[in-house]
């Protein structure tokens, strides 16, 4: 099933060169939808829906990255990211509530609030002022003209399950690494994570041309990054309290909800471990 919801008939004869755009529209129109929605308000839903179309977004650039000119890759992953990150950071102060919602003073919590705040805002106004819409559909067109006029021509196919297995490969890789770094690298499980959600966003691009043995790991897949996800929700948290703790109102103590994250940090990472 593609993007758009329809079902399409693949043969071998389907080009990846000519599918680009088939995955990518869909994405920036839906990228520009959420951005749109922030002309009322700085929403942290239609921020994370925004994000994610970028990140989807960006996972395909990947997977063409053997296909595109490198100086272009490059530069439109950076600029994705760049997105991405600000789309995000009004989540994360959202999860940093929650998590510490119940070992937390008022005080901390108003103190919080007004951090969120500031940084929706803040958030809404980088991409508004980023011309997403010129920007991301810029990109697919410039794609589009430079993968066209390659003088090879690859199967989508055989495209869409060599970039899999290249994806996971990284994924068994980092596992591999971070099972002998053992619970105190985090490090090694955000790496985990990140390729783990690179895996899942391809399988889910490109299910209807690939393998039984590539589709039926998309369950799994799943289950670690909810596990990997929420041990980065608990890291980024504490990182995020650390970057204002000297900023915090005077008399305003962030000592407990910082004990109460390490222990949930210690939790997440026993039970991600066990995944590896």
């Amino acid at each position: 099933m593609t993007l758009d919801g329809s079902k399409p008939i693949f043969n071998r004869e389907v080009l990846a060169e000519e599918s680009f755009a088939t995955y990518a529209n869909p994405l920036v129109s839906e990228a520009i939808e959420h951005v749109s929605a922030l002309q009322e308000d700085a929403d942290a839903e239609k921020l994370h829906k925004l994000r994610i179309a970028l990140r989807r977004l960006r996972t395909l650039v990947w997977a063409y990255q053997p296909i595109l000119d490198e100086k272009f890759d490059s530069q439109q992953l950076a600029v994705l990211k760049f997105l991405a990150g600000a789309a995000g950071n009004t989540r994360d102060w959202d999860i940093l509530i929650k998590l510490v919602e119940k070992d937390s003073d008022q005080a901390l919590l108003d103190a919080f609030m007004r951090y969120r705040k500031e940084t929706a805002e803040k958030s809404a106004g980088i991409l508004r002022s980023a011309h997403l819409d010129k920007t991301l559909r810029n990109a697919v067109s410039e794609a589009n003209r430079e993968l066209n006029t390659r003088p090879a021509r690859t199967p989508l196919r055989k495209f869409a399950r060599e970039r899999v297995k290249t994806a996971q490969r990284q994924l068994e890789k980092r596992m591999r690494r971070a099972s002998k770094a053992g619970t105190s690298n985090y490090n090694s499980y955000h790496d985990v994570r990140k390729a783990g959600k690179k895996v899942r966003y391809l399988v889910e691009f490109f299910e209807p041309l690939l393998k039984k043995k590539q589709r039926d790991g998309l369950k799994g897949l799943k289950r670690l990054q909810k596990h990997f996800g929420a041990l980065n929700d608990v890291v980024a948290s504490r990182d995020l309290i650390d970057a204002h703790c000297s900023s915090l109102p005077a008399g305003v103590d962030a000592t407990p909800a910082l004990r109460a994250l390490e222990k949930q940090q210690k939790r997440q990472i026993k039970a991600a471990s066990k995944l590896l």
